[in-house]
């Protein structure tokens, strides 16, 4: 089965930072970016990336580069960014919200460092690396006097533009690089498909390594916006919700996490700044559509929610889905629609030949967007990209490793991972099955579901339930559960929990969901609660 995107002729040299050159030269009066009151217009920040991109150049670090980044978000991140660009570099994001211990990890997996870029906040997290250590103080020294101009640097859509980890698992994590191709490919049907302009505000909401948020940084300098970042290192919904309301923001692209937590402020105080914006994009993990179904069906909700999917190693996004076609009760799952331009999706079964209409098998990307590969490993997951003859012509594959279908109606539909599936007494289980029945039980507003040792050192399912008022009796949650799964599938424990704790990546912390089961239940297992758990510790 074969999904194909929409064919759309690239420039000769699809290269992001040359749009953003392009609207410098157009409008260099427009605030390009804005962050904790400081701001840069179009001219300033092109000039000051130049200046960036001579300083690598003068250091030797041009095309072939790669430049590590380890900032909070500021003016100063953007300028970092869009400098390394012009010079040639890669950019590799690091997130500051991460321990040290975490960092020196990923540190260590660049092969070819030349240079870590940190602030006064964060220069400590990353004095393990090898590279030379670089702080935004010693850029105004040596900024003001080298060229505002453009380096004179040739730059191709098969360069590499940047990479970002992604969880391996091997357990090591997984540097995957993205071409400039690629990325101008995703932020042209952007442009395109959804007619984002000058006035397409955004504001960054994700954590900085998050591969979702390099498209979000970019998207609105690509068409002419302005972006707008907070000074804030975690995700922070009173602080969205606050820039939401001050400004003229049109875009936010998010985890489907985050995307919860947004519409529960917004309606717990019934403000209307994130059911006006132009386009909510989101996606990550599975939607429990319920879970927004009656803010998003509200009168007063103008917003366009699209539901994507999409790997790191492909450029974030493969497909997209307008839940305005989505009919409550059509689908057991919520699709991920339609191919972006210039990409194919294949369903594949175990000897690589496509599945039937209908049928389940492993999605396959090809097209523009399929990156460069793993930088930091020759593993067996390198294996996932390959070159195949389509047509009489060699094209690159990546298998995702994702089990999905095509609808009747043309829609991609992801049902999780093709190795997620759990063994409980001998019996192989998809946790996300369980968590999609629970979500559609009167009373549950969010359910998590993760795979634990128990005392006996039995491997069995833990639900934990976020509910909608007060607490749900646990024979009402089993008895109403049995009604939906086989006996095999409901959960052993059903704990009660605020909220689902979220990553720096804004996805749903399954670690930290075991080492919270870990905590209650045998009371060593975790040495502090885990922020965002309610602290009751009585069973449903």
């Amino acid at each position: 089965m074969i999904l194909q995107g929409k064919r759309v002729p690239l420039p000769p040299v699809p290269v992001v930072h040359q749009r953003f050159e392009a609207h410098a030269r157009a409008t260099p009066d427009a605030v390009a970016v804005s962050c904790a009151g400081q701001q840069l217009t179009y001219a300033e920040l092109d000039a000051s990336a130049n200046r960036f991109a001579h300083l690598l150049a003068a250091r030797g670090h041009g095309p072939g580069s790669r430049i590590g980044i380890c900032l909070d978000y500021s003016v100063d991140l953007v300028v970092a960014v869009l400098g390394t660009l012009k010079a040639g570099a890669a950019y590799v994001p690091f997130d500051p919200a991460y321990p040290a211990a975490r960092l020196r990890l990923l540190l260590g997996q660049i092969p070819d460092l030349a240079l870590v870029v940190a602030g006064p906040a964060t220069a400590g997290l990353v004095e393990t690396a090898a590279a030379e250590v670089l702080a935004p103080e010693r850029w105004s020294q040596e900024l003001d006097g080298l060229p505002a101009t453009s380096p004179d640097v040739v730059v191709t859509g098969d360069d590499l533009c940047y990479a970002v980890f992604t969880s391996g698992s091997t357990g090591t994590p997984k540097l995957t690089g993205v071409r400039h191709e690629g990325w101008f490919n995703l932020l042209n049907w952007l442009e395109l498909e959804h007619g984002l302009h000058r006035g397409s505000h955004n504001l960054v909401v994700s954590a900085f390594g998050f591969d979702l948020s390099q498209r979000s940084l970019m998207m609105p300098l690509f068409c002419g916006a302005t972006q707008y970042l907070m000074a804030s290192r975690n995700f922070d919904a009173a602080l969205t919700y606050r820039m939401l309301s001050r400004h003229d923001i049109r875009t936010v692209h998010c985890a489907t996490s985050t995307l919860y937590l947004l519409v529960d402020w917004e309606t717990a105080r019934g403000g209307e700044a994130l059911a006006g914006l132009d386009y909510l994009l989101f996606g990550g993990e599975p939607l429990h559509v319920e879970r927004i179904a009656d803010w998003a069906r509200a009168e007063r909700n103008t917003c366009t929610l699209l539901h994507q999917y999409g790997v790191a190693e492909c450029t974030d996004v493969a497909s997209s889905y307008d839940l305005a076609g989505h009919r409550p009760g059509e689908h057991d799952i919520t699709p991920v629609g339609r191919p972006v331009h210039n990409t194919e999706i294949h369903i594949l079964d175990e000897r690589s030949r496509g599945v039937g209409p209908g049928e389940y098998g492993e999605i396959c990307l090809l097209g523009a967007g399929v990156g460069t590969g793993y930088l930091n490993g020759t593993g067996p997951e390198s294996e996932r990209f390959s070159t195949v003859v389509v047509d009489g012509v060699p094209r690159r594959m990546y298998r995702t490793g994702d089990r999905g279908r095509v609808t009747e109606a043309g829609e991609l539909v992801v049902a999780g991972r093709m190795d997620a599936q759990v063994k409980v007494r001998g019996m192989r289980i998809d946790p996300a099955d369980v968590e999609r029945a629970l979500g559609r039980l009167a009373g549950v507003r969010q359910a998590a579901v993760v795979a634990a040792e128990t005392g006996s050192g039995e491997t069995e399912l833990i639900a934990f339930v976020v509910p909608v008022g007060e607490e749900l009796a646990e024979s009402e949650v089993r008895n109403r559960l049995l009604e939906a799964l086989p006996r095999n599938m409901v959960p052993a424990r059903f704990l009660n929990i605020r909220r689902i704790p979220l990553s720096p990546h804004g996805k749903a912390d399954r670690g930290a969901l075991v080492e919270e089961f870990r905590s209650r239940c045998f009371g060593g297992g975790a040495t502090a609660r885990t922020p965002g758990l309610d602290g009751k510790r009585e069973d449903l």
